[in-house]
């Protein structure tokens, strides 16, 4: 039998990434389907599911086919605005490079991504009419299922791995290309924070409340929100080697310097909702 202290080092030992089984994608022969690029893809689908389904409340501030436009344009805007934001902010040999149209080797920016989409809202908005930000309100509601899928894809991928663990944690995992040492499986703190416990909540506030009626308030939430899990996770998330400097110097990484002025929009947007009248209020 083996001894207590040689049991208990057994179930402290760390987990290894590649002793769970996982792949990067389906082998079709010729080609590899990603996961990365299935999870864009249900992230997208199901966000256009919830949107159809979304606008055909009460007071919904545009029709079917503005919906159609928005996800064409929003999935333009988060394949190029990732990319060149992560080109910008993280990797600016990139624009210099043929390697910046090489997304299939990775390296994109959730804060390009989010710039990209909003743009592309705003284009939609104005071409046809609508309210910007009450469309937004109801776009925004439908973001955490692609961060959950796009951040459990990380991790099926065994990339964007964390920092060091200690002995105390007992999920720590040795990933593939990260050397011998357990990490925090930082994708996984993303996809709960940013992908499934945003995601209760934004529903929570849509159909259980009358929050999309106060202009504002869901983007508002969902701005403050996702941003307040980013800068919390990046305390465990593995800095990006060319700037682990400006970490080491600052204390806050660079997710972490782009996500406090989201979090102060955001906080902005959702008191401002509170403070004035909801739709369809009678003056006092």
């Amino acid at each position: 039998m083996l001894s207590l202290s040689a049991a208990l080092g057994a179930a402290s030992a760390p987990i290894h990434w590649v002793d769970l089984g996982l792949t990067r994608g389906i082998e079709l022969g010729f080609f590899t389907l990603r996961w990365y690029s299935l999870a864009y893809l249900a992230g997208i689908l199901l966000a256009y599911w919830h949107t159809g389904k979304a606008i055909r409340t009460s007071g919904a501030p545009m029709a079917q086919r503005h919906a159609d436009d928005l996800f064409f344009y929003c999935t333009l805007g988060v394949i190029l605005g990732g990319r060149l934001g992560y080109a910008t902010f993280y990797a600016p040999h990139l624009w210099t490079s043929i390697d910046l149209f090489k997304l299939w080797e990775g390296g994109m920016s959730f804060h390009g991504g989010l710039i990209g989409v909003t743009i592309a809202i705003a284009w939609v908005c104005w071409r046809g009419q609508l309210n910007f930000l009450r469309v937004t309100d109801y776009i925004a509601v439908s973001v955490p299922f692609g961060m959950l899928f796009g951040r459990l894809a990380n991790f099926v991928n065994g990339e964007l791995w964390g920092r060091v663990a200690g002995p105390d944690v007992p999920w720590a995992m040795i990933f593939p290309d990260a050397g011998p040492f357990a990490r925090h499986p930082s994708q996984l703190y993303e996809a709960a924070l940013e992908g499934a416990l945003l995601l209760v909540v934004m529903m929570l506030l849509f159909w259980k409340t009358r929050a999309r009626f106060r202009p504002g308030l869901l983007a508002g939430v969902f701005t403050a929100g996702i941003a307040a899990g980013r800068f919390t996770v990046e305390f465990y998330r593995e800095p990006d080697a060319q700037l682990a400097e400006l970490a080491m110097r600052t204390g806050l990484s660079m997710g972490q310097w782009l996500t406090l002025p989201m979090i102060a929009i955001g906080l902005f947007f959702v008191i401002r909702a509170l403070i004035r009248p909801p739709l369809g209020s009678k003056p006092a």
